[in-house]
């Protein structure tokens, strides 16, 4: 070593080939890491090399084991005893077939030839009668013999789940499978039924039965796998076979020996492992799609007993939480290649509906001791399962899920596919049997667990079985067809809860003892009605319907004042119309009788159990609506009164409306949706044929209306994308738009097309007065035609002015500029004339009212569905300038335009003759047959037949007593519905062009009559008086002004419109008064002095009245006399001519 190196020093710091301490702390660090990963890494080989070593180790015992259990078994002698199929001959074979095939999960055919030959002996020492060779006596001997007996007969169960999982059509030699796996089935059976075996006594019964039970209770366990296995295995069957049929049969038997352990089983402290047997059983069996579809009727039979089905019932609602966790690990674990599937939950209410009531004479047996607990259990457990679901499906959606699952059969002979409908297994809840016998079974007191406490302190608890029980079960299946049957939706259900005799008449006298109190409103007496149902029935507390009304309704008060730049004040009755001429003026103390209190919070603010009554209600009636003709409903008042009529109008008014302005959340979307169609469909009933006061329907929004003008800005500037989740006043004028006055809707109108006008503007649409118009050439004597050919073309930039420059009938230009009064003239007359039945586009029907439907004809005629287009557009356009037309259409097709379906009903004012024909085949009380009709209609053109079928093969079909029903509204629907499509879209794409469908909602069929032609077919003076502007030297006390008023005073009406129309060119007033019309009504002086001597000689001023119809101005001359004024001016309006007279 060198000294004198080693003590020297850098009096520089640390040198270059020095390291910083955290540098050396995490080198340090590093090292330590490597050396632990290698020591990890050598541990792990060494692991692997264990292991494989230990499995080759197996591998090869096992196959000289399995060679030695071979050559044993062929040279042995016929004598059997048990310890030798114990120890020689189940006991090597259990260990070389569990490491040879069940842990390769695989079975070779050495394997199947050895599992027949050990199967063989088992069965032929089990049905000895020696009890030195019966392989069961083991399981009476000594501890050291029971005790390897059940080690060996668990081994075996093990293995026979593994047969099971095997038996699948991908299999090689799937009959040889199938006959071991009968075999290794049969064996248990046995084993698992001690009063089988052939050397029970009296002495050892009791240690027999003890052996049977816990192998019973370990098939039952979760380590057995058992039941997973039978699982996978029945899903495989597609059709009952016959080389199956006994596997099937005894999986299913070996599944059902824990419920007959010891019934009641579940109670029984001291039976842990049946607990499990039936949370296995409930969560892996009741979840197989299918199940009853799988299975032969014998072992259906099996399934469906009391004794298997009522522990299931318990156990689902004593145990829901565990079970439904189980589901869902179960659906995660299996990870189906198949994303269009019911979800389990979906199929184990299924199944339980299908086992539960296979038929009506199977749906608990009256003579059966207590049925009334079986119904309690059976709803309870449909409602829990179902609610889960739903809040699965409605909550996450439903796209990748399909009502139908498509299983293919694979076999030598071919494929077969069987399409099995998922609303199949729900089928018995839409019979009136399933209903009846609920309803029968309702208001018994009996004794049910209840809970897992009662459970534990062996009490019981009371239930009853109620209307709101059997309400939510039938409102959960409407939900769940919705979802699950998009298809078809709830109609199934919806038929039969319809017509089921009383059941609606029931719902609704629930409905009002929980909703409308008997002195909550003005109409008769209630009939209430005593509901006992086990969920809690509290009513919503006043703190929180306050909460929800001062959270909703102020929020859109205050943003509406904020556009208006108004501080809130006191809002001013509405003046309207009522039904009754009694009544003229909507008072406070009215709108509170049909306001009702306890839905002022809509959804929200009612108990949690009322909903379901609510939606049950709401969408059966609906659906009854549907059928339910005038002459049941007027006259017979069925199955209401009108009375009480107008309070469920009041209470789904009240509800929708504050539904809307609130909000509600996704589990009352279905509620909201069976609401609102119920209203609308009495609501245009009432329209049609008025039974409320129009006060009922401006009820809910009394109070908290916002001012009209801003509503219709709100609808814009806050749009709901759900409105029905939403709280948005704009969702309320677009579904419920009656509640406000018809004035202030026709406000919203015009307020929709000013802010459409401006957007236009700003778009540089509309850059200046004549900008970007359109003109065009008119002749006289073919307005249609040349406005068609000008016009058709240009789709919404209809909305820009147009000049019209008018031809007479000598064909010169007619004089004067248009500034806009020829523009409406023009629009009037093309009206008249495409409108006149002689064109043949239009025809008018046979009621007194003359109304405007498409003529069938205009099909035949050229460019006739191209022609309503475009009137369609002509008439947009008209309420785009908010332009009269002195013409109505027939409110079924007005009833498209709006996109609503026309039902029976309606049909009266279409065709008179054929709705009375309908409603005599209706209530026909003979045979129908003798009537000789079929499902076809004949329709006549130019001379030709032509038979059109009213369904598939409808010609082959005859009308019945069974099926006029359906005759009656195949019928209604072509006429109504079918044969108008084609006319109904043409005329609503060119009228969508200009004014918006959200638009047009918010008025009735009879409203946008009112809104396209007008009021009365009059015109009343006073308004007008008072609307006059004078000009020219005239004023209202002017002698000729005096004269003029007392001139029109004296005309007829129709003389008056004729004159109006002639000033302004449209013969209607203005809907709201003559104080919106635009520009204002003017009277203008014409100075036109005669001679003295004229004047003597009686003479008057010879000059006929002129009008400006660009500015509503009529040029008076100065009559002096009324009989030359009224000559003069009856003179000028019939003789057609615009500026000619100027």
């Amino acid at each position: 070593m060198d000294l004198n190196r080693k003590h020297k020093v850098s009096l520089r710091g640390a040198s270059s080939g020095e390291i910083s301490r955290d540098a050396l702390l995490a080198k340090v660090s590093q090292e330590r890491e490597l050396r632990s990963y290698a020591r990890r890494a050598n541990a792990a080989a060494i692991y692997i090399q264990r292991v494989w070593r230990s499995y080759i180790v197996r591998k090869k015992a096992a196959i000289e084991i399995q060679e030695e259990w071979e050559i044993s078994l062929s040279c042995r002698s016929d004598t059997l005893t048990k310890s030798w199929v114990s120890s020689t001959v189940l006991r090597p074979f259990l260990f070389f077939i569990r490491s040879l095939s069940v842990q390769h999960q695989k079975i070779q055919s050495r394997d199947i030839h050895c599992m027949q030959t050990c199967f063989k002996i088992l069965l032929e020492s089990i049905n000895s009668n020696d009890q030195g060779c019966n392989f069961c006596s083991l399981a009476v001997g000594t501890f050291e013999e029971s005790k390897t007996w059940d080690c060996q007969t668990r081994k075996m169960v093990s293995l026979c789940s593994f047969l099971l999982m095997e038996c699948n059509y991908s299999q090689e030699r799937i009959k040889d499978v199938i006959g071991v796996t009968a075999l290794l089935l049969r064996v248990l059976i046995i084993l698992t039924d001690p009063k089988s075996w052939k050397i029970i006594t009296k002495e050892n019964f009791e240690d027999a039965e003890t052996a049977g039970k816990m192998i019973i209770q370990f098939i039952g366990s979760c380590r057995s796998g058992y039941y997973s296995a039978v699982r996978r295995y029945i899903k495989t069957l597609t059709k009952h076979t016959d080389e199956r049929l006994l596997v099937t049969t005894s999986a299913v038997t070996l599944t059902l020996r824990p419920f007959h352990v010891r019934q009641p089983a579940f109670v029984d402290e001291n039976q842990p492992y049946t607990d499990v047997a039936v949370e296995e059983y409930v969560s892996l069996i009741l979840t197989i799609p299918r199940l009853v579809c799988c299975l032969p009727s014998a072992l259906i039979r099996a399934l469906k007993h009391k004794s298997i089905l009522m522990p299931s019932f318990h156990t689902i609602l004593i145990l829901k939480d565990k079970i439904l966790t189980r589901i869902s690990v179960m659906e995660h674990s299996e990870k189906q290649s198949c994303t269009m599937e019911i979800p389990s939950l979906g199929w184990a209410i299924g199944n339980i509906i299908s086992l539960a009531t296979v038929s009506e004479t199977d749906f608990m047996d009256p003579q059966e001791s207590n049925p009334e607990m079986f119904y309690v259990l059976y709803v309870r457990v449909i409602v829990t399962l179902a609610e889960n679901l739903l809040s699965q499906v409605e909550n996450v959606g439903i796209q990748d899920i399909h009502p139908d699952v498509e299983a293919t059969l694979k076999t030598g002979k071919g494929e077969n596919s069987v399409k099995i409908s998922f609303v199949e297994l729900l089928r018995p809840v839409c019979q009136q049997w399933h209903l009846a016998k609920l309803l029968a079974a309702s208001g018994k007191e009996i004794r049910v667990i209840a809970d897992k406490d009662a459970l534990t302190s062996n009490e019981k608890g009371s239930e009853t079985l109620g209307l709101l029980d059997i309400a939510r079960l039938y409102s959960c299946m409407l939900r769940i067809f919705c979802v699950l049957n998009p298809v078809v939706g709830p109609l199934p259900v919806l038929n039969m809860l319809s017509f089921c005799p009383g059941y609606i008449v029931s719902l609704w006298n629930s409905l009002e003892s929980f909703l409308l109190p008997k002195n909550g409103c003005t109409a008769d007496d209630l009939s209430h009605v005593s509901v006992k149902t086990s969920w809690n029935t509290r009513g919503p507390s006043e703190k929180k319907l306050k909460h929800l009304k001062n959270d909703g309704v102020n929020k859109w008060v205050n943003v509406l004042n904020k556009f208006s730049g108004k501080s809130p004040g006191p809002r001013e009755h509405v003046e309207c119309t009522s039904d009754q001429p009694e009544s003229s003026q909507v008072n406070e103390s009215t709108n509170d009788a049909w306001d009702v209190e306890t839905l002022r919070g809509g959804p929200a603010g009612i108990s949690k159990d009322v909903p379901c009554l609510l939606h049950l209600f709401c969408a059966t009636y609906a659906h009854l609506l549907v059928v339910l003709d005038d002459i049941q409903f007027y006259e017979k008042q069925a199955p209401f009164t009108l009375e009480k009529q107008r309070r469920i109008a009041s209470m789904l008014n009240t509800l929708v409306y504050n539904g809307l302005l609130r909000g509600t959340g996704p589990e009352n979307r279905q509620l909201m949706d069976s609401a609102i169609r119920c209203l609308h469909l009495l609501y245009e009933r009432d329209c049609r044929h008025p039974f409320c006061p129009s006060a009922l329907w401006l009820s809910p929004g009394r109070t908290s209306r916002p001012p009209i003008a801003f509503a219709a800005r709100t609808h814009e500037v806050l749009p709901a994308n759900d409105v029905l989740t939403s709280p948005s006043m704009g969702s309320v004028i677009t579904i419920t738009p009656h509640v406000f006055p018809f004035e202030e809707r026709v406000h919203v109108f015009r307020e929709f097309i000013s802010m459409d006008k401006a957007s236009r503007k700003m778009a540089g649409e509309v850059d200046a007065p004549g900008a970007r118009s359109i003109e065009i050439v008119v002749r006289r004597g073919h307005v249609v035609e040349d406005g068609f050919q000008q016009l058709n073309s240009i789709g919404s930039r209809l909305k820009s002015s147009i000049h019209v420059s008018f031809v007479n009938e000598s064909g010169l230009p007619e004089a004067g500029l248009d500034y806009g009064g020829l523009s409406k003239e023009f629009l009037t007359d093309i009206t008249k004339a495409a409108f006149a039945t002689e064109y043949g586009l239009f025809s008018q029907t046979p009621t007194s009212d003359r109304l405007l439907v498409p003529s069938q004809s205009a099909r035949h005629l050229e460019n006739g569905i191209q022609m309503i287009e475009f009137l369609g557009r002509i008439v947009g356009k008209a309420l785009y300038e908010g332009i009269l037309l002195d013409y109505s259409f027939s409110h079924v097709f007005i009833q498209k335009l709006l996109g609503r379906y026309s039902f029976i009903d309606e049909l009266s004012g279409l065709d008179p003759e054929l709705y009375r024909n309908l409603m005599y085949i209706k209530h026909y009380d003979g045979d129908l047959k003798e009537l000789c009709l079929d499902f076809t209609v004949t329709e006549e053109f130019c001379g030709k037949m032509s038979i059109i079928e009213l369904k598939p093969g409808g010609k082959d079909i005859s009308v019945m007593n069974e099926n006029k029903m359906q005759y009656i509204h195949a019928m209604a629907d072509y006429k109504l519905n079918r044969q108008i499509v084609p006319f109904s879209n043409a005329f609503y794409r060119g009228l969508t062009d200009l004014i918006s469908p959200a638009w047009l909602k918010l008025f009735n069929a009879h409203e946008f009559n009112q809104l396209l032609s007008g009021g009365n077919h009059d015109i009343d003076v006073d308004d007008l008086r008072r609307n006059t502007k004078y000009t020219g030297g005239y004023s209202d006390s002017s002698r000729t002004i005096k004269i003029f008023w007392e001139v029109m005073k004296g005309f007829e009406p129709s003389e008056r419109c004729m004159l109006l129309k002639f000033v302004t060119s449209c013969s209607r007033a203005p809907l709201l008064g003559f104080k919106y019309l635009q520009p204002t009504f003017i009277i203008h002086k014409v100075s036109c002095d005669t001679s003295l001597w004229a004047a003597i000689g009686g003479q008057d001023v010879e000059r006929l009245p002129s009008a400006s119809t660009c500015y509503n101005t009529l040029k008076l001359p100065t009559y002096k006399r009324a009989s030359t004024m009224r000559e003069k001016l009856l003179y000028a309006i019939t003789s057609n001519a615009g500026f000619e007279l100027s």
